[in-house]
């Protein structure tokens, strides 16, 4: 990062604020999984998944932390057409965005005794104990599009490679902007979500790699944060304020295409789509997909795919009711980067998400 010793000090500070925010997210960030390791060839295209054992008597129960997001409902149709192709019984349960009635779904989950918990956990701390529940009712726990405290019982988390994908997003947005200055505006999702976190951590290394190999210093100047709750309402009012308050922003970040599809209204309202960029590192949703073909103001987006995360899901529970017990503690999906070259591949209007 660049300094001036002309600079005020106040000015300075920020920068100082912001190089130990960069610093925090490149020490933190694991290596990047460029590979898919999901798949060993057990899952075919029909969604069959094979098993040497008869899974008609099987049951596999699923619980979302809300089923208010067309992501959530996208990734509950997969688990559940899944499921079932495969000859079992499903059984879904919904947290409706509330903590305590998510535990209290699980735990009736753990007590019609599913063969296998598929869990998406609204807190990373809050359902640590009903993971334990169902350990020791003889369930195993597969975590999915989320994460959960190290502390849990679970046999794997199955996910996106949200580093990965983030770097991505962050890499290409470094090297369209080149030595022009980025004034930076990051729209998160909520504070302390480990998936958002980590999502960050990515978009910021990406661009402070590529700057190192392409300019040879780091230049990133990220003038505010805001939270939008993972949802529309709060992408726009997140957005307005952020208008207000930094009308020199040029660039939109974004730890989600939901977060920044609301936003989207306010900038349009300010007159400004020909002067911010936007760029997500997830998820891949279809209206997001839809404005990076038509337009210039939407650069990218990184897949995180409902429909896959589901089929890897029931293929890993499937494989661990076949005797399978050595699974990675993270299972990914492969990294994708979604631009104006490939984004009619990717585009499906009558999709959920």
């Amino acid at each position: 990062m660049k300094l001036n010793k002309h600079l005020p000090v106040k000015h300075l500070l920020r920068l100082f604020v912001v190089s130990t925010i960069l610093l925090n997210a490149l020490g933190c960030a694991e290596p990047i999984e460029k590979s898919d390791n999901t798949q060993k060839g057990e899952l075919n295209e029909d969604g069959l998944i094979e098993s040497a054992i008869d899974l008609s008597g099987k049951t596999i129960g699923y619980c979302s932390p809300t089923l208010n997001a067309p992501y959530y409902q996208a990734l509950l149709k997969s688990i559940q057409e899944t499921t079932e192709k495969n000859g079992m019984t499903f059984l879904s349960a919904d947290g409706q965005d509330d903590i305590s009635k998510q535990v209290s779904a699980v735990e009736d989950l753990i007590t019609k005794g599913v063969d296998a918990l598929l869990l998406n956990p609204k807190d990373p701390d809050a359902l640590v104990g009903v993971t334990k529940l169902a350990k020791a009712a003889g369930i195993p726990v597969f975590i999915i599009d989320s994460s959960i405290d190290p502390s849990a019982e679970y046999v794997t988390t199955i996910q996106s490679n949200n580093l990965a994908n983030g770097a991505l997003a962050g890499e290409w947005l470094a090297k369209k902007f080149g030595s022009k200055k980025m004034n930076i505006a990051l729209l998160s999702g909520n504070a302390g979500n480990p998936v958002g976190r980590t999502r960050k951590q990515g978009l910021l290394q990406g661009i402070a790699e590529e700057q190192l190999r392409s300019l040879g210093y780091i230049d990133l100047n990220v003038k505010t944060q805001m939270y939008t709750e993972w949802s529309y309402a709060g992408g726009l009012k997140a957005m307005e304020d952020i208008l207000v308050a930094h009308p020199d922003i040029n660039v939109v970040i974004t730890e989600s295409d939901v977060c920044v599809l609301g936003a989207i209204k306010a900038i349009a309202q300010a007159g400004k789509t020909d002067d911010i960029l936007i760029i997500a590192g997830a998820d891949g949703q279809k209206e997001a997909i839809k404005y990076i073909m038509d337009t210039d103001f939407y650069g990218c987006t990184a897949m995180n795919s409902p429909v896959q995360i589901g089929k890897n899901a029931v293929n890993y529970a499937i494989q661990y009711m076949n005797g399978k017990r050595d699974f990675s503690k993270t299972s990914f999906t492969a990294p994708l980067l979604i631009t104006k070259e490939n984004a009619a591949q990717y585009y499906n209007p009558d999709a959920l998400f």
